[in-house]
């Protein structure tokens, strides 16, 4: 990151993914000069409080991005925003979809209105492999989403505020994650739900999720979505390395769920960047001479063994 002192605030960011990037950009960037953490749990800010010592360098704002506002007080000279707030539990957002979409989508408007119009420098979302060729609200709600913060370039003028976009799969341990639902599922007996013994997720842990969002940070020019190259995780694989001896009850598909997920869709790879680690989906980028390609967990050459799903456990 360039070195002057920055403001940084992160939406939503008393959750799991928050809390890493706080930490590391506490513990690894002597240039911050003060986080904020925007959200609108005032128990877990406290809590948080707790967590991190009262730290100095660490402000709260109480507040929802669906309150434009409230938005405009709180991105008064900051520097750069990492917008990781969302309703994100997908059979929540099947149930309600009026409140999806108002903070997914609305809350998401607010934040690039408001980042304008307070010279933000730089914003950031997280969105998810849902977002690609989406069968679900929450999927729909961040494919949104990604469309309004590209097109959030078009619209910054003189300001230069630039808006690029993270999109990667499953954190483990992050809310919602199926994994302390297996453990506990572990402990007290019982069989295993699965909706298709085939089926497949990316994931990542959540401080290498976390490092990837603030190098993305770091070398963002505006219009990007940085996708990391991410292992494949077999959901019946992740039942056996929790139990091995483990009973597996097929329950078929939840309504909006898919049996495989998708991080780059065929549409979409004519536009690709291969940066090793990493891809990198751009307007920009010329268009490729390879044949179309979809990045899915199925497809991935990079499969979790048992064992090594045991290390990350």
């Amino acid at each position: 990151m360039n070195k002057f002192y920055k403001k940084v605030l992160i939406t939503g960011g008393t959750g799991t993914l928050g809390k890493e990037l706080t930490k590391q950009l506490l513990n690894s960037d002597k240039y911050i000069k003060k986080i904020y953490i925007y959200s609108r749990d005032e128990y877990k800010q406290s809590e948080m409080k707790k967590e991190f010592k009262n730290h100095p360098k660490l402000s709260f704002f109480i507040g929802d991005i669906r309150d434009k506002d409230r938005l405009y007080r709180a991105f008064n000279e900051i520097d750069y925003v990492i917008h990781t707030a969302a309703q994100k539990h997908v059979p929540s957002c099947e149930y309600n979809p009026f409140e999806a979409v108002k903070t997914n989508v609305l809350g998401s408007a607010n934040i690039i209105d408001a980042a304008i119009d307070r010279k933000v420098k730089k914003v950031l979302a997280i969105s998810t492999d849902k977002a690609v060729n989406p069968i679900n609200l929450y999927g729909c709600t961040k494919a949104c989403m990604e469309k309004m913060f590209i097109d959030g370039n078009n619209y910054s003028g003189d300001n230069e505020t630039i808006f690029s976009i993270v999109r990667y799969g499953n954190v483990i341990g992050s809310r919602g994650s199926v994994i302390p639902f297996f453990k506990k599922i572990a402990k007290e007996g019982g069989k295993f739900p699965l909706t298709d013994n085939e089926m497949t997720r990316f994931w990542t842990t959540v401080d290498n999720a976390a490092k990837f969002v603030l190098d993305s940070l770091e070398i963002m020019e505006g219009q990007e979505i940085f996708i990391p190259k991410l292992p494949t995780l077999k959901i019946s694989d992740l039942i056996k390395a929790i139990k091995e001896d483990a009973e597996i009850k097929i329950v078929g598909l939840r309504k909006g769920e898919k049996i495989h997920e998708t991080l780059i869709s065929k549409e979409e790879s004519k536009y690709f960047l291969d940066m090793n680690n990493y891809f990198i989906l751009t307007q920009n980028a010329p268009i490729s001479k390879f044949q179309p390609f979809e990045y899915t967990s199925k497809n991935n050459d990079n499969y979790l063994s048992i064992e090594e799903m045991r290390k990350l456990l």
